[in-house]
Formats: structure tokens, C-alpha cells, sequence
């Protein structure tokens, strides 16, 4: 019976290593897919990429080694100042053989070599792909907090256009006023400000869509970008695409409540139907057993 244990054990670390792998792989492949299909920085890609650069763009975050990869993911976990990326990988594995050793030298001698094993390899699993997991987490926070906050930071902006002042000027404005409120638009703005200086507001706007690929995110890039180039009046069309995406929020909202009640129909299937049957039949089965005995 232990063996069989043990062999479940096993098999149940190698099929989670497994299925993380693939599943990691699948966001990766679906998030390039994304930005490919938005797109709105026109630049073409290289057709004659290598194999090799085709399997370490599709590898996923979980065994990149590029610093520059690694401190690109915490810069989307909200980490904006972390100057030990080089040092992350190293941590994990590090972790992981320090870990290994200590099932090794300490449970030995009370389980078995294949247990051993198996504990080995959801040690290791739980040291690689957690912390990554972790950051995937903060990162898709911080783009849905920046998703909802996007209407009134539309809001503030269009009241700053409205008194004269410049796209630029009122995102660098914003950028000081918010920092009490919201950091992280508050950097947002501050780093798009500071790249529309450098390389211009256009491609500055292409990189703020690169950093938070949501649908909001888009419209917003989409609509400073029409402006810019056609010269239309901006007021109007920050305020309406607020309005919009306040709307479209709460449709999402709306729809998410309404899908609740069929989620909960079966946990009240499973936990207050079911007893309730139970406890109505259970006496008569009762007496038909005590009579058949």
C-alpha cells in the first residue's frame, strides 16, 4: 500500500511539472498573439528569424536566465527600483538544492528512495515556478488596478486640456499631483513622460500599450494617437471614452453577477440538496432495513 502511494506521489509531481510547463507555455504563445494582433506600432518583424530565437521567445518566464527578461517581470509586478534581478535565478536554484539536501539527509532514513524522490521533485517544482507564478499574479493585478483607474485619470486629463495645457504637460502635471494618491500611475505617467522627451510622444505611447496590453489601455493609446496626428479636439473624446469604459465595466460587471447564480447552483446542489434528500429518505430506509431484519 505504500508503494502505491509513493508511485502516486511521483507520478502526481511529474503530471503538475508537466501541465505547469505547458500551461506557462500557453500564456506565452497567447500573450504574443495578443500584442501581435493589437498592434499599433506598425513594425514589422524579422521573417528570418532563426529556430533557435523562435524557441527562446516562446520559452517561458519560469527558466528565462536574461536579466533584462527577469527585471522586465518585476517591473510589471509593481517592483520599479529592483537592482537584484541578477541575483533571482540564482536564489531559486540555490533554494531548491538547499531544499533537495534537507529531504535527503533528514527524511531518509524514515521513508523510502521513491518517496524521496517524489518530495525532491515537488520541492523543486514549488521553488521554480512559484515565485514566477507569484509575479504573474501582481502583474495582472496591476493591469486590471490600472484598467479601473484609467477613467478618472481620463477625467483629470481632459480637465487639464480644458484649461490650456498641453498633452505633455498635463501628463507631467498629473504625474507630480498623483504620487500622494497612486504610485503607480503616478510612474506610469512619469515614465511615459520622460520616453516622450527622448523618442517622442508617439513611440512613448506604443511602449505605455506594450507595458499594460489591456482593451482600455488601447482605446486611450488609440485616441492621443488620432489626436496627435489628425488634430482633432481632444476634451470631448477623453470624456466620452471615460464614460465608455465605465460602461463597459460595469456590463462586465453586470455579466460576472450573472453568471454567479448558475456557479452556485452547485454547491448548493452538492451541499444542501444532497443532505436534505438524505435526511428525508434515511428514515424510511431505516425502517425498511430494522423490518427486513
Amino acid at each position: 500500500m505504500a508503494s502505491q502511494e509513493t508511485i502516486f506521489i511521483a507520478l502526481a509531481s511529474v503530471f503538475f511539472g508537466v501541465s505547469l510547463f505547458a500551461w506557462l507555455l500557453l500564456r506565452k504563445v497567447k500573450r504574443k498573439k495578443t500584442l501581435s494582433h493589437f498592434s499599433i506600432s506598425g513594425v514589422s518583424k524579422n521573417i528570418e528569424e532563426s529556430l533557435f530565437e523562435k524557441i527562446d521567445q516562446l520559452l517561458p518566464n519560469a527558466v528565462s536566465t536574461n536579466t533584462e527578461e527577469i527585471e522586465r517581470k518585476f517591473y510589471s509586478a509593481g517592483f520599479y527600483d529592483f537592482k537584484l534581478a541578477h541575483l533571482y535565478m540564482p536564489a531559486k536554484y540555490l533554494a531548491a538544492t538547499i531544499g533537495a539536501g534537507f529531504i535527503y539527509w533528514f527524511i531518509s532514513d524514515a521513508t523510502s528512495s521513491l518517496t524521496i524522490i517524489a518530495y525532491m521533485c515537488v520541492w523543486l517544482v514549488t521553488c521554480i515556478s512559484v515565485p514566477d507564478t507569484i509575479l504573474s499574479v501582481r502583474a495582472n493585478a496591476l493591469q486590471e488596478k490600472l484598467s479601473s483607474q484609467l477613467p478618472y485619470l481620463l477625467d483629470l486629463l481632459a480637465m487639464c486640456v480644458q484649461t490650456g495645457m498641453t498633452i505633455e504637460s498635463s501628463m507631467s502635471y498629473l504625474a507630480q499631483e498623483m504620487r500622494g494618491f497612486d504610485k503607480d500611475i503616478a510612474h506610469l505617467l512619469n515614465r511615459t513622460n520622460d520616453r516622450a522627451r527622448i523618442v517622442g510622444l508617439d513611440q512613448a505611447l506604443d511602449e505605455l500599450y506594450t507595458k499594460v496590453p489591456t482593451n482600455e489601455m488601447r482605446s486611450f493609446v488609440m485616441t492621443l494617437k488620432q489626436s496627435l496626428h489628425y488634430g482633432s479636439s481632444i476634451y470631448g473624446v477623453l470624456s466620452r471614452l471615460a464614460a465608455d469604459i465605465r460602461n463597459v465595466r460595469m456590463l462586465s460587471l453586470e455579466e460576472k453577477i450573472g453568471k454567479l447564480a448558475a456557479k452556485m447552483s452547485i454547491p448548493l446542489i452538492v451541499f444542501i440538496m444532497v443532505p436534505i434528500v438524505i435526511l428525508i429518505a434515511a428514515p424510511g430506509v431505516m425502517r425498511m432495513m430494522s423490518g427486513a431484519y
